[in-house]
């Protein structure tokens, strides 16, 4: 929709084809439906830096277009937003929708014909020039120039089949590992059922591997039916995918990042005091979930009905490392069902970083998800999806 707009306000008349029977299927999902369209860091090298290896390819876009412009661009035509936690931004209406009416209403300003319903079947090529697209009804549509914004292969239900990964292959492109990216885990603990819904905030989780630390992040976590998800795990998870191949991956969760061990034990004890003649299964109440006081006192090894004032202090050491310590063992990631982007996409060196045009098919152009491009949580995705639209249409 971005680069359809561009393209039109140079002055081309543009056709946009989508598969679905409505535009913006998985722009209505983003920020649990209340679309976290960017984020508030509008320090190019800063957000360069955020999307890693492959970041330095967006230094022109961002440039550009960068997350501000994104928030003018909304305001100008009527929408304003809002910075929450983590810089994240949101309309003030806090309805995805909204964004997309918007972005339909430009669509319709700038005469673009939309085609829905209108899957694609072939793309065919001469030259090194795509010389047609091809529907499944049968349309065939001529244009001087193509751009290609099919997404990855996340949340497949939205249409994001990676199909057009497969017409890449046969026109030349290199399409990289795909992967899915930003995706909940799966763990082995069978207790973690049990702990299905529960909301961790401010909690660090640590990955290790041969009792190594790889990676830690800080924030807010929740567990699954059978694994963990939240923003902190999504993030780390491309990361965790990668540990996975090669052996055996462990999760440590501090439920207390802010307390040491020593201090953490003060505030043991504090609490064993003032419930001096409580059971051990009723002790632990101004500490953690309720949900979580079970596995931990399983996990402890403490009788559930001994008196806190009998606990021993190698026991309470149990304790204090299972609350800075829970581990979990990692046994996989979710499919591409549950992510939320695709790691993986067109090979970067064979795309031009200020226009978006291919180096191997001369009238095609490529923007967001198919990109080999990832960030992590926090709107970083879709502005891919802005920047690199506002590159492909202004420049096709």
């Amino acid at each position: 929709m971005m680069a359809a707009v561009k393209a039109s306000e140079k002055g081309s008349d543009v056709i946009l084809v989508e598969k679905n029977n409505r535009l913006g299927v998985k722009l209505l999902i983003t920020g649990k439906g209340r679309c976290n369209i960017t984020n508030a860091e509008s320090d190019v090298k800063k957000l360069v830096e955020r999307y890693g290896k492959n970041g330095k390819f967006l230094y022109s876009s961002l440039n550009n277009f960068c997350t501000q412009d994104v928030v003018n661009m909304l305001k100008k035509h009527g929408l304003n937003t809002k910075v929450e936690q983590g810089n994240r931004i949101f309309p003030t209406t806090d309805q995805s929708a909204d964004v997309l009416n918007l972005l339909v209403k430009l669509l319709k300003k700038q005469k673009v014909e939309i085609m829905l319903s209108s899957a694609v079947k072939k793309v065919t090529q001469k030259n090194n020039s795509i010389t047609k697209v091809i529907l499944e009804n049968g349309t065939e549509i001529v244009a001087k120039k193509y751009i290609l914004t099919t997404g990855g292969k996340s949340y497949p239900a939205t249409g994001s089949t990676g199909e057009a990964f497969l017409w890449l292959r046969t026109l030349g492109h290199n399409i990289t590992k795909l992967s899915p990216a930003l995706v909940p885990i799966k763990c082995e603990e069978s207790f973690i059922q049990d702990l299905e819904g529960l909301s961790l905030r401010n909690v660090a989780i640590s990955i290790y591997q041969n009792n190594k630390k790889k990676l830690s992040q800080f924030g807010e976590a929740v567990f699954t039916n059978n694994g963990m998800s939240g923003p902190i795990i999504q993030d780390m998870s491309a990361d965790i995918g990668e540990l996975l191949n090669e052996g055996e991956v462990k999760l440590k969760i501090d439920f207390k990042p802010a307390l040491d061990f020593p201090t953490l034990d003060k505030r043991l004890q504090k609490d064993f005091q003032e419930f001096n003649n409580k059971m051990f299964r009723n002790s632990l109440d101004k500490l953690l979930p309720k949900s979580l006081i079970p596995i931990i006192i399983k996990l402890s090894k403490i009788d559930p009905d001994k008196k806190v004032n009998l606990i021993t202090k190698k026991e309470r050491n149990k304790l204090l490392h299972l609350l800075k310590e829970f581990e979990l063992t990692v046994t996989s990631l979710e499919k591409f069902s549950k992510a939320i982007i695709t790691k993986g996409g067109v090979d970067l060196r064979e795309v031009d970083p200020n226009t978006m045009q291919s180096k191997i098919v001369d009238n095609l152009y490529f923007a967001g998800e198919i990109l080999d491009l990832d960030g992590p949580t926090g709107g970083y995705n879709l502005q891919i999806c802005w920047s690199t639209g506002y590159a492909a249409g202004t420049s096709s």
